[in-house]
């Protein structure tokens, strides 16, 4: 299976991805805050006693997905820079 690289994409195609790739890290940081704001409201509500750690991992884990997909948010926008598009 040939990988496909940002240079061997079309105009069109790079502009589309573009614009997918920057509607999935709006999503992803939309559930990122909303994760963080019902963690906040249960720490407020309930005390730290009161709260396990499992309720952690969504915080720590949501930055492990959302940094490649910026990494390659980037990578896409310098590439169409290049093209001058």
């Amino acid at each position: 299976m040939k990988k496909n690289t940002l240079t061997e994409l079309s105009n069109e195609e790079l502009l589309k991805k573009r614009d997918l790739m920057k509607g999935v890290a709006i999503g992803f940081s939309i559930i990122y805050l909303f994760v963080l704001a019902l963690l906040l409201y249960l720490l407020l509500t309930r005390g730290f006693k009161n709260i396990s750690l499992v309720v952690f991992v969504p915080i720590f884990l949501s930055p492990t997905i959302l940094m490649p997909l910026l990494l390659y948010f980037g990578m896409l926008k310098k590439e169409i820079k290049s093209r001058q598009l």
